[in-house]
This record gives structure tokens, C-alpha cells and sequence, in this order.
């Protein structure tokens, strides 16, 4: 990969492995661990990929260069411990809300790390993967929080280019307050860069609802600016089309999953489908991929299949793949053992 010149950038010892996520050509060859295994779903809905991220997005280039049209990036948040997932052990009666009552702790993913730098290393490698993937139209989201998210924007910047930064998404929550000697951490970053600032993103202008105040001055029509012949701003005046809204800012108040929630997998890092949704829908249209490298629970899987889009998820944990292969299941969505993918030499 050619790295972009920038003005400002990171530096720590041996970060150059951050952005050369292969020192020869070789490529896969040089990772050790098992190949990918996959699972695919009728009708090419999508595929489920187990195996170490890295290798399978690797293997990945392969045959889908520049196809993929959104991405979402949901890794570790450097927490520093181990966690675990409530895994269900029998069947939900339909008519009953809520996670099972039984369920056993199964080990998820490990977000222990050496230092900062072994954690960024790990995020750039799979942040220049993901680039060679993306279509010129398409866009990847980080979703980090307020730790790290200063550092992966310019490590980011370094990796697309600061000229294809897109957008940093606040996404605001509320949760049970912690007894700290600070402010209270309500709220996720998520970093948005295009693949190519020449070309025209895929973007589909997301609305919310307008003020009651604007609504009760203005009604539902859209309103037109008039301006005085000296060029001063009059008072407006509607048309007689129907607004859809406002442009959707960067902050997001989306609540986080509730205990009793439907959606609940047991999966200690889930997300609600309400954030995904809005994601997908803005950032591609029916048809296109969507890729989710730590695929997690399967939210962003489940989202895009819902909404007509094809998916790709991976995941290296049992664990986490049983959980999102039986929550697409639910769904009505069937899988088989898929075609192995393609291997560099």
C-alpha cells in the first residue's frame, strides 16, 4: 500500500507494521493459525466467515476488491479485561419478552493488550484491509470510544487520507450512573471515512422529525427563504411540498439495550439494531455489501439482511458466530458450508 503524505501524524516503534499489515509479499501466507472457515447463506444473501479477521480480510481482497460499499467496525474498546458471553441454553416462548432465564457463561473475546501501540497496531492492519475492499463509493465507520478514538482518527487520516474524513458521529446514551470523581461517560465516537474523496459517496440524506415549534409555525411544508432586493433575509414563506424533515446532525440520542429487550443476545458488547439501521440505510443502498470484521452478535448482519443488503460478518470466536448464525436463523435466513476462500501465496 502506498501510505498518504500528512502533515500530522502518529509515531511509536514499530508502527510501520500498522500500515503495512504484510511486510513481503507473501501476504496470508505469513499468518499463522488455521484458514478461514465459511459459512454461506441461500440465495448469496451473505456469508459467515470464522477465523482471524486479519487473514480473512486478506483472503477477502482476493475476489472482492473495491465491492464492498459500507463497513462497520466494532473492535475491542482496550478495556483491559476478558468478557464473557450469557450464552441461552434452551428455547424463548414467543409470546414472552426478554432474554432466557437459562444461560451459561461462555468466554467471548480477550481485550487485553500489551500497550496502546500493540492495540493501535491491531486496528490500523485491519483499517488498510478494509480500504483495499471498499468500492470508490463506499465508507467505513470506527466505533471506538472516547480512549482511543483521538488516536484512530489520525492514525485513520493516515491510512485514507484526511481528505476523506467524512464525519465523527457522538452517539449519546443513557445508562446507570458509576460513583466517579467525574463527568459522567454517556456516549460512543463513531469516525467515518470515504474511500475516495473524488467520487461521490453513497449517502442517503437520513431525516428527524422537525421542532414542535417549527411545526406549529410552519406546519409540515418546507419552508423557501426570501430575501430582500438588497439581498437581507426576509421572513420565509412555505411551499405547498411536504418536508421529510431535518437533515440528520452527528449527535444520536439512541438508547442502549434494555435487560428485558428482544433484541438481546447475551453478548456483553451488543449494540441495539436502532443504531445499525440508521448506518446501513445511510451509507448503502439494497443489493450492495455490507462487511462487519468483528461481526460480534450478528446486529449488523441481521440489520442488513432486513433491509435487502447483502453481508459479509466475521468473527473468530465460536462463540460469537453461534450467536449470530442462530439470531439470522430466526430470521428465516438458512446456512450452508460455503465455498473456502481464495488464498494469496
Amino acid at each position: 500500500m502506498k501510505h498518504r503524505s500528512v502533515e500530522v501524524g502518529l509515531s511509536w516503534p514499530g508502527k510501520e507494521r500498522a500500515l503495512s499489515p504484510f511486510s513481503s509479499p507473501g501476504r496470508t501466507s505469513q499468518l499463522d493459525g488455521p484458514p478461514t472457515s465459511v459459512l454461506e447463506a441461500e440465495d448469496g444473501k451473505g456469508r459467515l466467515l470464522q477465523g482471524d479477521n486479519r487473514r480473512a480480510l486478506a483472503e477477502l481482497a482476493n475476489e472482492l476488491s473495491e465491492q464492498i460499499t459500507f463497513a462497520y467496525l466494532d473492535p475491542p474498546f482496550l478495556t483491559g479485561r476478558a468478557h464473557e458471553a450469557l450464552v441461552q441454553t434452551g428455547t424463548r416462548a414467543k409470546d414472552r419478552p426478554g432474554p432466557l432465564k437459562a444461560r451459561e457463561k461462555s468466554f467471548a473475546f480477550d481485550d487485553r493488550w500489551g500497550s496502546r501501540a500493540e492495540y493501535l497496531e491491531s486496528i490500523g492492519q485491519r483499517l488498510v484491509l478494509v480500504r483495499e475492499l471498499l468500492a470508490p463509493h463506499g465508507s467505513v465507520v470506527l466505533h471506538v470510544d472516547s480512549k482511543t478514538s483521538h488516536y484512530l482518527k489520525v492514525l485513520g487520516d493516515e491510512i485514507f487520507g484526511e481528505e476523506c474524513f467524512a464525519s465523527e458521529i457522538i452517539w449519546r446514551y443513557r445508562r446507570w450512573p458509576s460513583k466517579t470523581p467525574n463527568f459522567q461517560r454517556v456516549h460512543d465516537v463513531l469516525l467515518r471515512w470515504r474511500k475516495c474523496a473524488k467520487t461521490k459517496p453513497r449517502f442517503n440524506v437520513p431525516y428527524e422529525p422537525l421542532a414542535a415549534s417549527t411545526l406549529a409555525t410552519w406546519g409540515k411544508n418546507k419552508q423557501r427563504a426570501v430575501f430582500e432586493k438588497d439581498g437581507r433575509r426576509a421572513r420565509s414563506s412555505t411551499t405547498n411540498e411536504e418536508t421529510q424533515g431535518v437533515p440528520m446532525g452527528d449527535v444520536w440520542e439512541i438508547g442502549v439495550l434494555a435487560p428485558v429487550s428482544r433484541e438481546r443476545t447475551g453478548y456483553p458488547t451488543q449494540k441495539p439494531e436502532a443504531l445499525l439501521e440508521r448506518l446501513v440505510r445511510a451509507l448503502s443502498d439494497e443489493g450492495e455489501v455490507v462487511l462487519d470484521p468483528y461481526a460480534g452478535s450478528g446486529t449488523t448482519l441481521a440489520v442488513a439482511a432486513r433491509l435487502g443488503r447483502r453481508f459479509i460478518g466475521i468473527d473468530q470466536s465460536e462463540v460469537a458466530l453461534g450467536i449470530a448464525t442462530n439470531r439470522l436463523t430466526e430470521a428465516g435466513i438458512r446456512f450452508g458450508p460455503g465455498k473456502p476462500l481464495a488464498r494469496s501465496a
